[in-house]
């Protein structure tokens, strides 16, 4: 669909020169070592980042206590990865590409879950030395001796065939692997899908150049439709999806030695968005960002048509230095559908503005490629504010929302200091003045961030008289095998938005900007005000009644919620939700639906949908409400403050553009309070 050898020269150059980087410099293509690009080099390996951040910054206080969050990020870069990896895994199973050497004063012992091989066919894997002795001991590996400090740990490739010895004393690696007869599995839909094939202990099967990908459960998947590839004679389990519209169906199968298996699987469709208007999209997924591989537009073709995603968004971006990914192929189809576009599925090239202080912000449908990307990395000024970025990408046809925005969940009644947790960690904090000052149409509620964080900051935004739609970037990289739910499929997440007629960029963006979409992990989901949904105004006098509904398909919802900018006015089990309202003052009615964990559902805290409101005016008057401007204001004077304090400035002007703008977005806000 996208063949490499047909690809614009400048894009093919700068995929071969991804390549590059990936071989010299392993997963993190030589970035700088700041806190997430440490995470990198151990993505494959820690299915947790909460873990993994908790047992980093365990090791950064018990050698540097009291460090502040700038010292923190400082000392990453000398911290002993290997251990922060051992100590995140402790208590947990092992993953499959990783074997353990446990080293005890009473002996040595490997954990490992055996893995099933073809007769004949290479294995690799990684082990990790765990010492509990109090003192430093050899690691020898095929004759190389490396010294492993007293409870240290130390991760090296070996193969099934690897001689390991600890202070000369060989350790066998009987337990790595088992061999099993070869077969072959042709799986066929008759259309394109997701699919895994799940040998024992989680051992996935792929056919012949695709990659290994895991998703959010570490389940192994691939993309296409009557494909083959070689696996065991034995007891396997065939999987088949196609994104959140459809169920799974599975099969297990016994293929038999040197025969060929067919498999016929169609997973069933639970509701179908587009016959009803409605398209959903994924505004943030990136086809390079370092990683484990380097991600092609022909993977990126394979992942939407099987996942029917019917808007991809694939973002260029920077990562930690000045090299912004995709650049050169957003430069060639900027404005444009790319190839493999087609009635119902449509993917452009667009923009993750970035910059750790202030917070990222996704760009769609612009026709050219911005003049800027970043700011206040590799030391630099923390210098334009974003604001400047959005004036920038705002042109004609382009729509902007705030990505990953809140990380760490929070109180619905917390002050917005909650919000305003230290440090260069990319939270949305920028947010509040761009609503203020029109500079930004959407906020990711649905992210791989804390989604009721993020949900609370967008109520208390829009209470507060801004006009922001709903939508989802799940920051899905196809550049990463093993990524948490960053390598999973794009589209896990997605803003579904009502169009009034076909499919393009500028309707998809100005459906976002009318606010008619919602936003979801799987479920579908319908809010109804008086016989009018999300984006639409209706205008009541005092105590007129409305009429409210909310509807939702999905079998991983437990609970569905109608709230206005008061909180929770009706709550129910799924299905339909019915309320009347009386209208008093303005206000918002908005429909939430949520879940536990489900196999649909790869966020860590389980289903989710959110809609954006329709909103209720009252003699011409939009809601306002007072608790949330001020809430608002108070973040203004939190904000200041540090900026004031961690924003890396070069002189007065540049903080003045910096105060200017929270001046700017004061005003708005003081103007709406009561008089």
């Amino acid at each position: 669909m996208c063949d490499e050898h047909d690809l614009p020269p400048a894009v093919r150059r700068a995929l071969e020169d991804y390549r590059r980087l990936l071989a010299e410099h392993g997963p993190t293509w030589g970035e700088d070592p700041i806190t997430y690009v440490r995470q990198i080099e151990a993505d494959a390996f820690v299915r947790d980042e909460h873990r993994f951040f908790l047992a980093f910054l365990e090791k950064v206080f018990a050698r540097y206590p009291g460090a502040s969050a700038e010292e923190i990020e400082e000392r990453v870069r000398d911290m002993d990865l290997q251990e922060v990896i051992r100590d995140a895994l402790a208590g947990q199973e092992l993953p499959d590409n990783l074997a353990a050497l446990r080293i005890t004063p009473d002996g040595v012992r490997l954990e490992a879950r055996t893995q099933t091989v073809l007769e004949g066919e290479g294995f690799r894997t990684t082990l990790m030395a765990d010492s509990a002795l109090d003192r430093p001991a050899t690691l020898t590996v095929d004759g190389a001796a490396r010294e492993l400090a007293a409870g240290g740990a130390l991760l090296v490739p070996v193969t099934p065939a690897s001689v390991v010895a600890v202070d000369g004393r060989t350790v066998g690696l009987g337990g790595l692997v088992r061999s099993a007869p070869a077969a072959r599995l042709r799986v066929r839909a008759g259309f394109p899908c997701r699919w895994s094939v799940i040998g024992e202990n989680g051992r996935g099967w792929y056919p012949e150049g695709a990659q290994p990908r895991r998703d959010g459960h570490r389940d192994p998947y691939f993309h296409g439709d009557d494909l083959v590839l070689d696996v065991p004679a034995e007891p396997l389990t065939v999987r088949v999806t196609r994104g959140m519209e459809y169920d799974t169906a599975e099969a297990e199968v016994a293929p038999e030695p040197g025969r060929e298996t067919l498999v016929e699987l169609t997973p069933r469709r639970l509701y179908d968005a587009a016959a009803r208007g409605w398209y959903g999209g994924d505004m943030h997924v990136h086809m390079n960002w370092t990683g484990d591989t380097v991600g092609t537009p022909a993977q990126a073709a394979a992942a939407q048509h099987g996942e029917d995603l019917h808007v991809l968004n694939l973002v260029a971006g920077n990562v930690a230095s000045e090299r912004v990914y995709d650049r050169e192929a957003l430069e060639h189809w900027a404005g444009r559908d790319l190839p493999w576009s087609d009635a119902t599925h449509l993917a452009r090239l667009g923009v993750e503005y970035r910059s750790d202080l202030l917070g990222h912000f996704y760009a769609f449908g612009m026709h050219t490629p911005p003049t800027r990307y970043h700011t206040g990395f590799l030391g630099t000024a923390d210098w334009p504010p974003n604001a400047e970025a959005c004036r920038e990408l705002h042109g004609p046809g382009a729509v902007l929302g705030y990505s990953h925005p809140f990380h760490v969940p929070f109180d619905e009644d917390a002050p917005p200091a909650a919000a305003l947790t230290e440090g260069r960690n990319c939270s949305a904090r920028e947010i509040v003045p761009g609503a203020a000052l029109g500079l930004v149409d959407s906020l990711d509620v649905l992210n791989h961030s804390s989604i009721q964080a993020t949900a609370t900051v967008y109520r208390h935004l829009v209470g507060a008289g801004n006009r922001l739609a709903v939508t989802a970037g799940t920051d899905t990289m196809l550049s990463f095998n093993r990524r948490s739910s960053q390598s999973g499929p794009p589209g896990w997440e997605r803003v579904y938005a009502r169009l009034d007629g076909p499919l393009t960029a500028a309707a998809f963006a100005d459906a976002i900007r009318a606010g008619r979409t919602f936003a979801t992990t799987g479920p579908w989901l319908e809010l109804e005000v008086d016989g009018h949904g999300p984006g639409d105004t209706l205008d009541r006098a005092p105590g007129d009644r409305v009429t409210v509904t909310a509807r939702c398909v999905g079998p991983e919802v437990r609970r569905l919620e109608l709230r206005t900018a008061d909180g929770v006015v009706a709550e129910g089990p799924p299905g339909a939700l019915t309320a009347e309202l009386t209208v008093d003052a303005p206000t918002y009615v908005v429909a939430v639906a949520s879940g536990p964990a489900h196999p649909r559902t790869f966020h860590y805290s389980g289903a989710y949908a959110h809609t954006s409101p329709v909103y209720l005016d009252v003699a011409g008057r939009h809601v306002a409400r007072p608790a949330d401007v001020r809430w608002c204001l108070d973040y203004l004077d939190g904000l200041e403050t540090m900026i004031r304090e961690h924003a890396r400035l070069d002189g007065e002007r540049e903080l003045a553009d910096h105060l200017d703008l929270l001046d700017a977005a004061r005003a708005v806000y003081r103007a709406r309070l009561p008089r």
